[in-house]
């Protein structure tokens, strides 16, 4: 387990989650779920502020105007720091008690791919949605009882979503008008791996993926071909993120709720020996 830094802070993260590098603010953002939290880590001088929400944050993302878009709760919301404003965009899951947004990721149009699911993590209920940069809201595909990734090809031909309840990870085109095509299974977790959570593309296409339950993010070829592992000291590993001015390195986030683990809902730096690609912004 070589170069594994931990971030120093004063809190672990119930549900770490949604780790989003900005290169305006030299800064790393993620969430904490269920503490209803967004987090900021300065790479300048490695302070870590946090921002109380008033519901679950699901993930943040930065808006090409200047700001942050978020999701919290059922809510996807213009989100200003550091005041702690919100402004809601618009809703998801209208009527569906018990659910809430789940991770997300802008694509180079602009818009945003987000996934619901429900709290208790125990049925599908869950959806995929399309946010537009005019802010309509297009449900594109269901169910999912944990929504997770997305992770979208840099070229905008393909996505990646995940339902770790089913430790598949599926493929979907991406038609001209937004819409997908059929899903396709693209890889299936093998009993040991852990199941797929959060991920992301390295600059050689190569796909990074945070192992809930495996205690390591895995890399797998552009084929879907599992390629090497990096072991964390912790189980619960929910997704990751390259960051620093080269994208050389790799933050990856944790969960502490529901075991009893020293470093279960730490944030790690690691060296992940690839480098990464620039995070796409919201248009709207």
């Amino acid at each position: 387990m070589s170069d594994v830094a931990v971030i120093a802070r004063d809190r672990r993260d119930r549900l770490g989650e949604g780790p989003l590098w900005s290169a305006r603010e030299n800064a790393l953002y993620w969430v904490d779920i269920l503490g209803r939290r967004v987090n900021r880590l300065s790479l300048a001088d490695r302070s870590v502020t946090s921002f109380e929400q008033p519901a679950y944050a699901a993930w943040i993302i930065e808006r090409e105007a200047g700001g942050l878009v978020a999701g919290i709760g059922l809510d996807i919301v213009r989100l200003d720091l550091p005041a702690n404003t919100r402004e809601t965009i618009g809703s998801v899951d209208k009527g569906i008690a018990g659910n809430r947004l789940n991770d997300a990721k802008a694509d180079r149009q602009g818009r945003i791919w987000a996934g619901t699911m429900p709290a208790a993590c125990d049925k599908p209920s869950g959806a995929f949605y399309r946010i537009d940069p005019d802010g309509i809201i297009v449900r594109a595909d269901a169910p999912y009882t944990i929504a997770n990734g997305p992770a979208i090809d840099p070229e905008g031909h393909f996505l990646l979503h995940t339902d770790t309840a089913l430790a598949t990870i599926f493929r979907f085109d991406i038609h001209d008008d937004g819409s997908l095509g059929q899903r396709r299974p693209f890889i299936t977790f093998e009993r040991g791996w852990g199941n797929p959570d959060g991920m992301t593309f390295d600059a050689d296409g190569g796909l990074w993926v945070a192992c809930w339950g495996g205690g390591c993010v895995t890399r797998f070829t552009p084929e879907g071909v599992r390629d090497r592992s990096i072991a964390l000291p912790a189980s619960q590993i929910t997704s990751c993120a390259f960051a620093g001015p080269a994208l050389d390195r790799m933050f990856v986030t944790s969960a502490g709720d529901g075991v009893k683990e020293p470093l279960g809902g730490a944030l790690f730096e690691i060296d992940p020996g690839q480098r990464g690609r620039t995070p796409e912004m919201y248009r709207g």
